[in-house]
């Protein structure tokens, strides 16, 4: 429908010329379908799907956001236009910074050279498919014409946010921890849009939690009590739970496990910011391995701060009813009974599984990635919300199955005083102790339910994060 709107989109004229008003003014009437001189979400919508390529989930709304400005939920055509006029001087800007060499054409190298400063790593021929799904005249080079028409009605404002979709914007909480966004745009920082969304990641991560608390207390009950459970089934041990205290035992330590959620992501975001912060270089920036490193570094971090948590999150988990009447009463007998070591048993095993977690999530996650752009892409680096993910998801998955030899141990050294009456077993005695009487099976204990919970606590996590962020005022 907009396509032979192409001719007037491509201008040689200066810009904000008399010819640009007209163009503006064709383009306005004919997204104005009921002709009543205004734009409503509606219309945009439909005229975005006509549009060469449109970006993220919804474009008519960051569209609504910037140009209306006096609220009305509604574009005339002055606000239209005056959109459009700064929309393309920020095009401009974007692509000067690709054109490195100044020869008025962007070139596949460019490409290349400009994704990977953004830590997207790409080979030549995923770039030739985004240079030819922009170049219209066969040149195998993009020009200024066709830079613009193609990012005409796309809301980004630069390079980065161009690439931002790649970047791990999405917050996916899978019961465990939450994944923190790779990075924030420059808009969400300034609007103060970031904290929106962590409220909304956190929110949404305690509802997905506490749905899918009995997988996790159960898997927690076969990591401890491996020997009994060998050989029970899901169903059985849900009914040894209920018989034991109840159907409200099966949430028993999730109120700890949901609490913790603030301090661990306010931690790991402000620790990762600053780690990013101190791993670049005349802020530029950073790679893959700086972000794995950072990354890292602030999963250790938050975890050491909250560690305590954890491990008032196990005890509760394994203990009979009425043993503790809280998390306060938990940790008070704790100190009691067993002093301040208690609150750091497990620590080292704990530590050590942050690395290959990080490692595996980042390494999958990235040849997830350069697999669609090799073989789905079609000439565009628009992966799609449900691409996005289940890459997140794929990735964090395999993470867990890797570190989760290092999770049974830290969980069995912060439940051992109860299983032990009090005795200290070090990690390498614990591990000779369970390949000698349970073999190589004995490390993955507790697996099985921890994999069934993943799917449902990412589809409820993010069914709770749409519709939060739509009470906060997020897009």
């Amino acid at each position: 429908m907009l396509r032979w709107l192409r001719g007037f989109v491509l201008p040689t004229a200066t810009c904000h010329s008399d010819e640009d008003y007209f163009q503006y003014e064709m383009l306005f009437q004919d997204l104005d379908h009921d002709g009543n001189g205004v734009l409503d979400i509606v219309e945009l919508r439909e005229g975005l799907k006509n549009w060469s390529s449109s970006f993220g989930l919804h474009p008519e709304k960051d569209i609504f956001k910037a140009g209306d400005t006096n609220d009305d939920l509604k574009l005339d055509f002055e606000e239209f236009m005056q959109y459009l006029k700064e929309h393309e001087r920020k095009m401009r800007l974007a692509f000067n910074s690709l054109d490195r060499n100044n020869d008025g054409v962007i070139e596949t190298s460019e490409i290349i050279d400009a994704l990977k400063s953004l830590g997207i790593h790409i080979s030549e021929a995923q770039a030739e498919k985004i240079l030819q799904s922009i170049d219209s005249d066969g040149t195998m080079t993009i020009d200024w014409d066709e830079w613009k028409y193609y990012f005409y009605l796309h809301p980004a404002t630069s390079i980065s946010e161009i690439a931002h979709f790649w970047k791990r914007s999405t917050i996916v909480d899978i019961g465990e921890s939450i994944a923190i966004p790779d990075d924030f745009t420059e808009q969400e920082m300034r609007s103060g849009d970031w904290w929106k969304r962590l409220v909304a990641g956190g929110i949404a991560g305690g509802v997905a939690r506490t749905c899918t608390a009995p997988f996790d207390r159960l898997k927690v009950m076969m990591q401890v009590h491996s020997l009994k459970s060998r050989k029970m089934k899901l169903s059985a041990g849900f009914e040894q739970m209920i018989k034991e205290g109840g159907v409200r035992s099966l949430w028993r330590g999730n109120g700890i496990n949901v609490l913790k959620i603030v301090p661990e992501t306010a931690l790991k975001v402000g620790a990762y910011e600053q780690y990013k912060k101190w791993l670049s270089f005349d802020d530029a920036k950073i790679g893959i391995m700086e972000r794995f490193i950072a990354g890292s570094l602030a999963g250790v971090t938050a975890q050491t701060c909250i560690y305590p948590m954890e491990v008032l999150k196990t005890r509760l988990a394994v203990g009979k009813t009425g043993q503790y009447s809280g998390m306060i009463d938990c940790g008070k007998k704790l100190l009691k009974q067993e002093g301040v070591r208690a609150f750091c048993k497990g620590y080292i095993p704990n530590f050590l599984g942050i690395i290959p977690y990080a490692g595996v999530d980042l390494a999958v996650y990235e040849f997830l990635k350069n697999y669609w752009l090799e073989h789905y892409a079609r000439g565009s680096l628009d992966p799609g919300i449900m691409i996005l993910l289940g890459c997140g998801t794929l990735s964090h998955t395999c993470g867990q199955m890797v570190s989760f030899p290092l999770n049974l141990i830290r969980t069995r050294m912060q439940a051992q005083a109860l299983k032990e009456k009090g005795a200290t077993v070090s990690m390498i005695h614990l591990i000779q102790d369970i390949y000698n009487k349970e073999g190589k099976r004995g490390f993955f204990r507790g697996l099985t339910p921890n994999i069934i919970k993943v799917l449902p606590a990412v589809g409820i996590s993010c069914v709770t994060y749409e519709k939060v962020k739509g009470h906060l005022g997020l897009i």
